[in-house]
């Protein structure tokens, strides 16, 4: 293959890969949906499942794009914790039990993984999970 189509091909692999992820993540959402109305004993319609899914598939874009730019305002290529918890800035709430999962986090963490790696006092404040961003 010419170096052209090669990255052609490439491109369409990875569209295909990410038409497949979002019709999982919309069935999964509709699931949900469907789950949660039968258990609260609600009926559903498909038109609102799936507005639901389509959602909530926008919002975890938006979501994915705001903690990439997080990462990167700080310089990293990953996306740690503190940034999942800066993203949820806006619910007082929310940022209490993403702070308290955090902690519950790091206290499950064995000793040794802790103690690993020199940080510096900016990563100090961050966990150590993390999620790779690649280039684009």
């Amino acid at each position: 293959m010419e170096g052209g189509n090669g990255s052609e091909v490439e491109r369409e692999e990875e569209d295909s890969v990410s038409d497949i992820l979002q019709d999982r993540f919309r069935l999964s959402a509709i699931s949900i949906a469907e789950n949660e109305a039968k258990k609260n004993g609600v009926e559903i319609s498909e038109p609102i499942t799936s507005c639901i899914a389509d959602l909530a598939l926008n919002y975890t874009e938006q979501l994915a794009k705001e903690l990439e730019a997080f990462a990167q305002h700080a310089g990293r290529k990953s996306v740690n914790m503190e940034d999942v918890i800066l993203s949820a800035h806006r619910n007082e709430h929310l940022t209490a039990l993403l702070r308290s999962f955090c902690n519950d986090l790091k206290e499950k963490e064995p000793q040794s993984e802790r103690k690993r790696r020199k940080t510096s006092k900016k990563e100090d404040k961050a966990t150590t999970s993390a999620v790779n961003i690649p280039d684009i």
